[in-house]
C-alpha cells in the first residue's frame, strides 16, 4: 500500500514577483530547492494565507541566493506579491519507506530569510 505524505514545505514564504506573461508557474530560489529537496518541474500546491486560494502548480528554478518566490502565468492570478504562501509537495511511500520518513519543512521570515528548517511539526494543542 503506498500512502501520500507531505514531503517538503516552504512555510509563509512571501510572493516577491508575480508575471502573467512569464513561462513557468513559480519559480523558487534555488538554494530553497536544496534545502528542501524540491525538484524543477515537481507538482507543488500553493496555499496563499492572505487570500485563501489553493492551487496546483509546477516549480521552476529561481536564481540562487535571490529570495525569489515568483508566480508566472495563470498562478499570477492567485498569488501576488506581497501575499504570504505556504509551498507544499507530496509524494508517494510505501510501509517499509513510512519507517524513517521525515519530510523536510523550511520556514521563512520578512524578505524569505530563512528562519530555520525542520523535519517535523509540533503537536497542535487545543485551546
Amino acid at each position: 500500500m503506498q500512502t501520500l505524505m507531505l514531503k517538503a514545505k516552504l512555510h509563509r514564504a512571501t510572493v516577491t514577483d508575480a508575471v502573467v506573461d512569464y513561462e513557468g508557474s513559480c519559480a523558487i530560489d534555488s538554494d530553497f530547492l536544496a534545502l528542501t529537496g524540491l525538484r524543477e518541474y515537481e507538482q507543488i500546491q500553493v496555499y496563499n494565507v492572505d487570500n485563501g486560494e489553493r492551487f496546483t502548480t509546477y516549480i521552476i528554478r529561481g536564481e540562487p541566493g535571490s529570495r525569489m518566490i515568483s508566480m508566472n502565468g495563470a498562478a499570477a492570478h492567485k498569488a501576488g506579491v506581497g501575499d504570504r504562501v505556504i509551498i507544499c509537495a507530496y509524494g508517494q511511500f510505501d510501509e517499509a519507506e513510512l519507517e524513517d520518513f521525515r519530510p523536510r519543512l523550511l520556514y521563512l521570515v520578512e524578505h524569505n530569510a530563512v528562519s530555520h528548517t525542520s523535519n517535523a511539526i509540533p503537536v497542535q494543542l487545543a485551546s
